[in-house]
């Protein structure tokens, strides 16, 4: 069997630090991947192990290569196996450079024994994407969006944050409508538009011939988003303000983040570059990871000049519901929202949880005012969550 006697821990954490500094990007989750599959499955041939950590580590189709090359450098002389068009020949590997894994007796070998390791410059793609900064943005397989879009916000690194960001924008293709005053010739209309019939009567003695209808015209309902960027949502700040960037970038939406006072995250959102966006928000708000007072923030946005955005709007909270407010304070806060706003959808972090109750005593002063409770802990929550808001009518 290969790997006799080897501490699997050790060796998956080596080897994943290896492609680190090859530049594939293999953090804790694929490294525990890795130890749970040699556990299920030790391999028994060089072609088993290939397959079982390239499983485990590989995310992106650009990091074949990568994979590939270090594999071979590592393993043995043999070039890597084709497996896709874009992989290189391998470099020729530095024996005189070794690392021990613990647990192999490679400990006391001497040069040109072990485990051989060269420490290679990291590839840079001709075709990644960059955005105006110049920094490269990933690029991940619809398989690996899927797959990254299930996993809790906190065991994403920042790459896979930003490009599910922007997977989620692309989603929101629809957005919800609302009924204006204004309306527009339609032939399947049911009102009558009397001044073009009268105009038309006026052509046959004004006999009425011609029947002109109308319709309302759909004008794009205001999205209001509050996020708590508090200590007790410290896992949750980053991909929440993707979300709302998402919001602003595909229609004309308010957003606002909270821990002690409301900040306004509009106008910094709206950059055309994702990390300069981010950045931008993430300097304006300076009390962020503190404290929370929901209800405060809530009244101040109302008493605000951005309180009529709210009026016939929906109005998004993300927030898991910890409030130094008093309840009452909540309860008083949320009907003059609910008196204003068309629909209040809250997203709790936590309301997708196995047993999960709204106990707290914000989140249960405000669950009465709610439309919707929709938990939001991963992206798959936060896409269903923009899908439940486009069929609002």
């Amino acid at each position: 069997m290969l790997l006799r006697g080897t501490d699997r821990a050790a060796f998956a954490v080596a080897f994943a630090a290896r492609l680190r500094r090859a530049g594939l990007p293999a953090g804790i989750t694929e490294t525990g991947d890795l130890v749970s599959a040699l556990e299920a499955s030790p391999p028994t041939s060089r072609t088993t192990l290939y397959w079982t950590a390239r499983v485990a580590l590989v995310r992106r189709h650009a990091d074949l290569a990568i994979f590939d090359r270090v594999f071979a450098t590592v393993f043995d002389d043999t070039p890597p196996l084709p497996l896709s068009r874009s992989a290189v020949p391998p470099r020729p590997r530095d024996d005189s450079v070794h690392v021990t894994v613990p647990g192999t007796g490679d400990e006391a070998t001497t040069s040109g024994q072990g485990l051989p390791w060269a420490t290679l410059p990291a590839p840079v793609g001709a075709d990644e994407d960059t955005d105006d900064t110049g920094l490269a943005l990933p690029e991940l397989r619809p398989s690996t969006i899927a797959v990254l879009a299930d996993r809790p916000f906190e065991d994403l690194d920042g790459p896979q944050t930003e490009a599910l960001g922007e997977a989620l924008r692309q989603a929101l293709t629809h957005w919800p409508r609302r009924r204006s005053r204004r309306h527009r010739p339609d032939p399947t209309g049911r009102r009558i538009a009397m001044r073009p019939t009268i105009a038309r009567a006026r052509r046959t003695g004004w006999e009425v011939i011609t029947v002109v209808r109308e319709r309302p015209v759909a004008r794009p309902r205001r999205v209001v988003m509050l996020c708590d960027v508090s200590e007790s949502m410290r896992a949750q700040a980053a991909a929440y303000l993707q979300l709302m960037r998402a919001f602003t970038t595909a229609a004309d939406a308010e957003v606002f983040a909270f821990a002690t006072r409301l900040t306004r995250l509009t106008v910094p959102l709206r950059h055309t570059s994702p990390r300069e966006a981010i950045d931008q928000a993430s300097a304006a708000v300076d009390d962020r990871f503190g404290g929370t007072r929901i209800a405060a923030n809530i009244a101040a946005l109302l008493d605000s000049h951005h309180g009529n955005t709210v009026r016939g709007g929906v109005v998004i909270i993300a927030s898991d519901g910890w409030d130094s407010d008093p309840p009452e304070a909540m309860t008083a806060a949320m009907a003059r929202l609910s008196r204003r706003a068309y629909r209040i959808l809250w997203l709790n972090p936590r309301a997708g949880a196995t047993g999960f109750a709204p106990k707290v005593g914000g989140m249960a002063a405000a669950l009465p005012f709610c439309d919707h409770l929709l938990p939001a802990a991963t992206f798959t929550d936060l896409t269903a969550a923009a899908h439940h808001l486009t069929e609002i009518r």
